[in-house]
């Protein structure tokens, strides 16, 4: 990638300090390569002046000291240098904390009490090992550490926090780093322009998924965060984002009745609303899936649990029917007073449903069915995945394109939807007119 990605850039700041070198330079990129180069400090950022074309080294950045308004400047910082969180076992970490996770002040690097250190800035000058800051020289699992200055405790490890926006937790549906850049190098495609690729995903559209400039994202429950590329010839690509090394936060309590999608549903039912039961969700017989425990370690796909991990409009699984891919369950609801009702009356409550056939073309249907007559599952209107096309809810206004469910937008003989299987584009929907079935 460019050299500035490493620099954090501010317009129109002087920052004072003692320790800097000059140089004569064209451009930013060369000053960056002079601070990559310097030898006579450490260079945690450089200052750029457009008109003498001047580039200033420096070893401190404005955490460091004080800084001022000069017009004709450009502050370049080290991102490294300005983070005081870690990313992955924190080899690169260059933050400030300099006592362990008891609380013990760390000794200096260059000193020899009250431990006698084996690694030091002469032998690693690599490794930033500055003043008494906690650091990770030889690749330690555990992180960052520094030798104590309690004489009983030679060394200890620093409680330095995971960088959140620099790492993902479980597929990145809530990364919200600056990462712009693909897994193979392409830049990313910003999300509020439809060039070189047109597509559905719009931030007043999507105004939870954070889809700024042109940031990688998971706006659509993919296996990682991804971006559209300013590559006319590659449409979307993966994005190459580590994976935090601490647990995800635990957001309340799991589910164990249904409440909204139940996607937060974590009980043990795992048999379907028709009897079947559940196929476990580790193995590919009788079904191949792409929805393995270890791809999507947040979905609470354990054994063969029913699941919601799709956003469908309620759990469901895979069949242990040959005949029968995949079906939903029943799962109890929530609210104590439907469930009151329920046992009271012996039948079970549900939400009315919208009418689940449709009247002449159906053009009108506006029920939740998201099934092809085959058995697909529906793409969602809004996605281009893996079907990119032109029926998208801001073409289509009054259509009611909403989540995948089956919709005659163009006046098609029945309603119809583009389907999750590469190799199937579009197909009907499994519906009856609603003068060919009784009412229920």
């Amino acid at each position: 990638g460019d050299i500035l990605d490493d620099y954090s850039r501010t317009d129109g700041v002087w920052i004072l300090t003692r320790n800097k070198q000059f140089y004569k330079t064209n451009n930013e990129k060369e000053c960056a390569d002079k601070c990559e180069a310097e030898r006579n400090f450490t260079c945690r950022a450089f200052l750029f002046t457009r008109k003498k074309l001047q580039c200033l080294t420096l070893a401190e950045n404005a955490k460091m000291t004080v800084t001022f308004a000069s017009t004709d400047t450009v502050l370049y910082e080290k991102i490294i240098y300005l983070m005081q969180c870690k990313r992955g076992i924190g080899t690169d970490y260059r933050g400030t904390e300099a006592k362990t996770q008891r609380g013990i002040p760390c000794q200096k690097w260059a000193e020899k009490m009250p431990h006698k250190p084996n690694y030091t800035p002469e032998k690693h000058p690599n490794a930033g090992l500055e003043e008494n800051y906690c650091r990770n020289p030889d690749a330690d699992e555990n992180g960052p550490w520094c030798y104590t200055t309690d004489p009983a405790t030679r060394f200890d490890y620093c409680a330095i926090p995971e960088c959140e926006d620099q790492c993902m937790q479980c597929n990145g549906e809530d990364y919200h780093g600056e990462v712009s850049r693909t897994e193979s190098g392409l830049e990313c495609q910003r999300w509020d322009v439809q060039e070189p690729h047109m597509h559905g995903f719009i931030l007043k559209h999507y105004p939870e998924k954070d889809l700024k400039m042109n940031y990688c994202r998971n706006p659509d429950g993919e296996l990682r965060p991804w971006c559209f590329t300013t590559n006319p010839n590659k449409r979307w690509e993966y994005c190459n984002i580590p994976r935090c090394t601490t647990p995800p936060p635990v957001s309340g309590l799991d589910s164990q009745c249904l409440s909204g999608r139940g996607e937060d549903y974590r009980g043990r039912i795992a048999i379907t609303e028709s009897g079947n039961a559940c196929q476990h969700w580790n193995t590919q017989f009788p079904h191949k899936h792409g929805w393995v425990p270890d791809r999507y370690p947040c979905k609470g796909l354990e054994e063969n649990y029913c699941r919601n991990p799709d956003g469908e409009k309620k759990p469901w699984c895979y069949t242990t029917n040959s005949n029968i891919r995949w079906e939903y369950c029943t799962i109890p609801p929530c609210d104590r007073t439907e469930q009151g009702i329920a046992g009271m009356n012996n039948v079970p409550v549900q939400a009315p449903l919208a009418e689940e056939c449709y009247r002449g073309k159906g053009q009108s249907y506006r029920g939740t069915t998201s099934v092809t007559v085959s058995g697909k599952k529906c793409q969602a209107w809004s996605s281009m995945f893996p079907h990119r096309h032109i029926k998208t809810p801001e073409r289509f206004p009054d259509a009611d394109l909403r989540d995948n469910y089956c919709r005659n937008p163009d006046g098609d003989s029945s309603p119809w939807c583009f389907t999750t299987d590469p190799n199937t584009i579009w197909e009907y929907c499994k519906l009856k007119r609603c003068n060919d079935h009784a009412q229920e």
